[in-house]
């Protein structure tokens, strides 16, 4: 059985929907701007309108706190490019000979959408709003059904009244909307926490730092107009005429727009510094507050609002998104595109029950590569013969060479004691040290050739009349032996005598 994301049941169709259905309008252009006049209790009545299904002054209230608040949009798009910005690959389900084939046609697919990346953006707009939703266009091209585009639609067009699934608001149904045909939407729930769809969006949770931050700047900038400008004083004799007051009067505020002024000889005008007290301090640490916190919901930390000039402590973190949740929106991102992008794909083409490829993306830090490279190292030095190399390849992103195509080797030192090597491989063949350095030594003497370098020693032997003459003339046996094979015999004696230390030192 196939299911779509609200739990609906799915009948597996022949060919796509070819029909477009949330046509753009110039309706969909108009805003109410709910942000016009905004208070606690309207910004109440919005949300009790989206947790009823009618999502339209949400949705046109988080459009326009995007455009409005300068750091929420900025922590929102670092957020978003968070995932756009990371290498993905589209993997097969498994390495069957078809699972490999589907992999690659649905690989071939995506990379034939011509904006595939403002795709992933358009999807990541969930965060913020809670759900995002792209008509899929289909086609059929060389008898295969492929999406050739994908069209981002306005959150306002879906509702959730009197239903538990969104509903596709259109001309022919403005009211309660129709149910969206199957593998016609991919639509994406970003999941920040438990609950209704229509609650779970992260501006939500912004909005009331929106709301006070916004009182607090309409307050900071009426403060900076009567404190932030000398008060300007125009002074004129007791016998001053009204037409003289008129006339300093004009020239003392011309002062605040123009800088210049015409009085008379007997008039002055004044400049008045502005009393320095602590409400610019007041106004600037709300503010500061209220990026924080927002901040912190969207990036994980409020590193970005809460930095110092001149200090670093936090100043590395700030503009980043907590891994963990990098982490997580990669992975809703990869279950709804191949839910409702991926599973229609190879179910046209090549049957409902054919396995799906997974999209991953290469979220990993290069810290933990590194970390997992030792691992790897490790386990094989250890002597696990099982990892395979075409997923330490996916791994770490190093594409498999061709056939009859350079690589990359080590350099293998020169080992430090060769002597030594080459005795463990005897020892560990023999079983035992004793009897292997008497069979080193014993081929050692034989292949000295003692035979030859002793038949002057022998003869010498044979000819003395006793012991006291042979030991006499003994010296006079070397003039008969070979030079260099005594000198073999003495490299060959050093070698036994080194392997008998190391055997004695072991």
């Amino acid at each position: 059985m196939l299911y779509d994301g609200f739990g609906r049941e799915l009948r597996p169709e022949k060919r796509s929907d070819e029909r477009v259905l949330a046509v753009a309008t110039l309706r969909d252009r108009w805003s109410g701007y709910p942000s016009k006049g905004l208070t606690p209790e309207k910004l109440g009545a919005i949300f009790r309108e989206a947790d009823s299904g009618d999502v339209y002054r949400q949705a046109e209230l988080f459009e326009e706190m995007e455009e409005k608040d300068g750091h929420l949009f900025s922590i929102l798009q670092t957020r978003k490019l968070a995932v756009t910005g990371l290498d993905f690959e589209i993997e097969p389900f498994s390495q069957e000979r078809k699972d490999i084939e589907i992999a690659d046609f649905v690989r071939k697919s995506i990379f034939d959408l011509p904006d595939f990346e403002d795709n992933l953006l358009d999807m990541l707009d969930a965060i913020g709003k809670g759900f995002s939703a792209l008509e899929i266009y289909w086609e059929v091209r060389e008898g295969k059904n492929v999406a050739r585009h994908l069209e981002w639609v306005h959150p306002k067009r879906f509702t959730w009244a009197n239903t538990l699934h969104p509903r596709l608001l259109t001309e022919e149904a403005q009211a309660n909307g129709i149910d969206l045909p199957p593998f016609k939407f991919l639509f994406h729930l970003h999941k920040a926490r438990s609950g209704y769809p229509t609650r779970q969006g992260l501006l939500r949770t912004c909005a009331w730092m929106y709301l006070f931050k916004n009182y607090d700047i309409k307050d900071w900038v009426a403060f900076a107009e009567v404190y932030g400008m000398p008060l300007r004083l125009g002074k004129y004799d007791p016998g001053a005429t009204k037409e003289d007051k008129e006339a300093l009067i004009q020239a003392v505020r011309s002062l605040g727009h123009d800088a210049a002024g015409v009085i008379s000889k007997s008039t002055e005008i004044e400049f008045v510094e502005a009393v320095k007290n602590s409400g610019e301090a007041v106004y600037e640490t709300l503010a500061r507050f209220c990026d924080a916190q927002m901040s912190k919901a969207v990036l994980g930390h409020s590193a970005g609002a809460d930095s110092t000039a001149g200090k670093l402590g936090n100043e590395n973190q700030a503009g980043e998104v907590r891994q963990d949740l990098k982490r997580a929106d990669c992975e809703m991102v990869s279950k709804t595109m191949r839910r409702d992008l991926f599973r229609p794909i190879v179910g046209f083409n090549f049957g409902w029950d054919a396995g799906l490829p997974w999209l991953r993306f290469k979220y990993q830090p290069e810290e933990d590569l590194k970390e997992e490279a030792e691992k790897i190292n490790t386990l094989t030095s250890a002597g696990v013969r099982t990892i395979p190399v075409k997923w330490v390849h996916e791994r770490f992103g190093i594409p498999l060479p061709k056939e009859g195509e350079e690589t990359v080797a080590p350099v293998s030192p020169a080992p430090a004691f060769p002597m030594k090597a080459g005795y463990s491989r005897l020892v560990n063949k023999a079983g035992n040290k004793s009897d292997t350095v008497d069979a080193l030594t014993e081929r050692l003497l034989d292949e000295a050739d003692l035979d030859a370098l002793m038949e002057p020693v022998r003869k010498l032997l044979a000819e003395a009349g006793s012991m006291e003459d042979f030991r006499d003339r003994l010296l006079d046996a070397f003039e008969g032996m070979d030079p260099v094979k005594i000198g073999n015999l003495l490299q060959r004696a050093f070698a036994a005598a080194e392997l008998l230390g190391r055997y004695e030192a072991e």
